[in-house]
């Protein structure tokens, strides 16, 4: 059986990713740090703190337990909050680049040796704040911006390995991530998780030799103001 990787699985998007790809019949190692609440034989539960190097690197220690290859990898742990970057300090930005950008850093350096030569998919949850800038998201945007970089060099860097590399740049998505925030933005022009999992299931069966490399999907209203 293949393996996947998931990072961010115990809720919103990653959890949804992970019981999709439970559902196709692939073994998951999902990684967070609160844990998962998903109950199957092909699930591994693993703790993950992606802005922690020794955790990152006792992540995949565990990982090697269970199998030598990675076939499909998700980067989907972040982190999203808000603010005026004139009310925004160090500490603020400094957590939305160790988590978004850094953490993702992290994340691929320790994939290398699990990396299937013409076969491993990275895909990465990257949003539309990874192409557009918003305002009060200075934050965020400045990670996600970075996090596009480090792929776009990566997959440069690792050309002779033959992989696919996958960004996705979703708009909103109707998650409880914006239960968290401090905006008051209408639900009903987020896409709901299935239709991202459309998105998704079509990206994860394309035939191997497609390169999706700039896929941005929204609702139709356009993006949220």
């Amino acid at each position: 059986m293949k393996w996947a990787v998931v990072t961010g699985s115990s809720s919103g998007l990653g959890l949804a990713m992970t019981a999709h790809l439970l559902d196709q019949g692939w073994n998951v190692a999902g990684g967070s740090r609160s844990g998962t609440d998903i109950e199957h034989e092909n699930f591994y539960d693993l703790e993950l703190d992606v802005t922690d190097e020794v955790a990152v690197e006792e992540f995949y220690k565990t990982l090697r337990e269970l199998t030598p290859k990675v076939h499909l990898f998700i980067q989907n742990a972040g982190i999203c909050e808000m603010s005026p970057a004139s009310k925004s300090d160090a500490e603020f930005f400094g957590k939305h680049l160790a988590t978004n950008t850094l953490g993702a850093f992290l994340m691929l350096k320790g994939l290398k040796p699990f990396l299937v030569d013409g076969e491993t998919h990275i895909i990465s949850i990257l949003s539309a704040a990874a192409k557009f800038g918003y305002p009060d998201m200075t934050a965020y945007n400045a990670s996600k911006f970075g996090q596009r970089g480090l792929l776009e060099s990566l997959q440069r860097e690792w050309k002779n390995h033959r992989l696919r590399f996958t960004p996705l740049y979703p708009g909103a998505i109707d998650t409880p991530l914006w239960g968290g925030l401090q905006a008051d933005f209408s639900r009903e022009r987020m896409l709901p998780v299935e239709d991202f999992l459309y998105v998704f299931d079509f990206v994860l069966n394309a035939p191997p030799n497609i390169r999706l490399a700039d896929l941005t999907f929204l609702h139709r209203d356009g993006f949220l103001e």
